[in-house]
């Protein structure tokens, strides 16, 4: 059986009325409707489709993209509400069922909704659920400070913004590091700026254009955290009183403060630098 939900890159079989008939190496096959079969073809084509249930529970193939595939994350408009729940639209014929309780809030026709799709076990069909976080672990992460990840803003809190990290993992976005304005659904780069000792991500937006530097400039942000948020340095400051606090030239400490400044992360004074 063709795995629901992904992607498949399948060969051409036949020619038929209702559609051609697409296989994979292990002779499972599926139709892809008239309605998405190319104008031109050869049998033994190979055609990328999307493999799904139709509204009779059938499965088969199109060539139309959906918003969202099996395993990812999606803002979806919720079309209808039934007795049994909710009905969001994926981009295919047949409408995405989000059960009620796989909704976080109840849903609403004509709201839009973050969502994870999933295979329900029991009924073998497409799901979407609102409850993203139970989708996502930290146990063992599999990305590093500093590297560079793709977010999407998830929900808000007060102190900033939770994301969803690679589709994988919980992040976080505090309101000091968002200087634009934030809406559920954005798809963004950003940067791994700390791992937590308990696994948690402190993310920024953005690609850090100080990478090569980075060592020395988180060095600076973790002394001044370590030292209640002031450091009594400046680019003013002996070299070797640097060297001593910070194990760093004075040359690389200039160029760490330069650019934390410039992201308003640490403000100059004259009796040393300040943690904003």
């Amino acid at each position: 059986m063709l795995d629901l939900g992904v992607y498949k890159k399948l060969k051409i079989l036949r020619d038929t009325d209702p559609g051609l008939f697409l296989g994979d190496e292990d002779g499972n096959e599926v139709l892809l409707p008239n309605r998405y079969a190319p104008q031109l073809f050869d049998i033994g084509d190979e055609i990328e489709v999307f493999v799904y249930l139709d509204n009779e529970e059938r499965i088969i193939a199109t060539t139309d993209k959906p918003y969202i595939e099996r395993g990812g994350f999606a803002l979806l408009r919720c079309n209808e509400v039934s007795k049994h729940g909710a009905f969001l639209d994926w981009g295919l014929v047949k409408e995405l069922f989000c059960p009620f309780k796989e909704q976080v809030f109840k849903m609403k026709p004509g709201g839009w909704y973050l969502v994870h799709c999933y295979l329900d076990e029991r009924t073998n069909r497409l799901a979407a659920s609102s409850r993203t976080n139970k989708f996502l672990d930290n146990s063992n992460l599999t990305v590093d400070k500093f590297d560079e990840v793709n977010v999407i803003i998830s929900h808000p809190s007060d102190l900033g913004m939770n994301v969803i990290v690679n589709n994988k993992h919980r992040g976080f976005i505090y309101q000091k590091d968002i200087y634009s304005e934030l809406n559920v659904g954005d798809r963004l780069k950003g940067v791994v700026k700390k791992v937590r000792s308990d696994n948690k991500l402190d993310i920024v937006l953005g690609q850090i254009g100080y990478k090569s530097i980075e060592p020395n400039a988180q060095k600076i942000l973790d002394a001044l955290q370590d030292n209640d948020g002031h450091l009594a340095l400046h680019d003013k400051s002996d070299p070797e009183a640097i060297k001593d606090t910070l194990e760093m030239s004075k040359k690389s400490f200039k160029k760490a403060i330069g650019t934390l400044y410039k992201a308003r992360q640490i403000r100059i004074e004259p009796d040393g630098i300040y943690l904003v």
